[in-house]
């Protein structure tokens, strides 16, 4: 049986998505941006069952980042706003549907993973783009075995 997401979970997707875009309008090299989300202990509490930051909105999520992270860098790769949105949306989805870390979920697919699965995968239903990020993972690791 697979799990329902919830209209908050749904939310709080929405809510990842536009910090994704957000990052990207304030001018944030989306790669290192991705990256230093993922692995940060901002998305850790954004993965948490409750935490004050899930009610806080884009804008406010990013000012924690930016703190913990000290420094993000500015200028350099641009991605698409549609691309932005969509792999935020989808981590969070991601979580929610499979009860993995943002750490966990970036290990499987990386910025670069995402930018280029998006072509392919953001028409595809949500459940559907996660198996299949997690399918060309295990391919992956099974070459890199071979």
């Amino acid at each position: 049986m697979m799990k329902v997401i919830s209209g908050f979970e749904r939310q709080l997707c929405d809510i990842q998505g536009r910090l994704f875009e957000l990052a990207l309008s304030k001018g944030y090299d989306c790669p290192s941006f991705i990256a230093a989300f993922m692995e940060s202990e901002t998305a850790k509490m954004l993965d948490s069952s409750y935490d004050r930051l899930q009610w806080s909105g884009e804008e406010y999520i990013l000012l924690n980042l930016v703190e913990e992270a000290n420094e993000l860098k500015k200028a350099g790769i641009k991605y698409d706003k549609e691309i932005m949105f969509w792999s935020g949306y989808l981590y969070r989805y991601w979580h929610y549907l499979t009860g993995e870390s943002s750490k966990e979920i970036y290990n499987q697919a990386d910025e670069k993973t995402m930018k280029e699965a998006y072509l392919g995968f953001h028409s595809l239903d949500n459940v559907m783009a996660v198996e299949d990020l997690k399918e060309l993972h295990r391919q992956k690791a099974m070459l890199e075995d071979s």
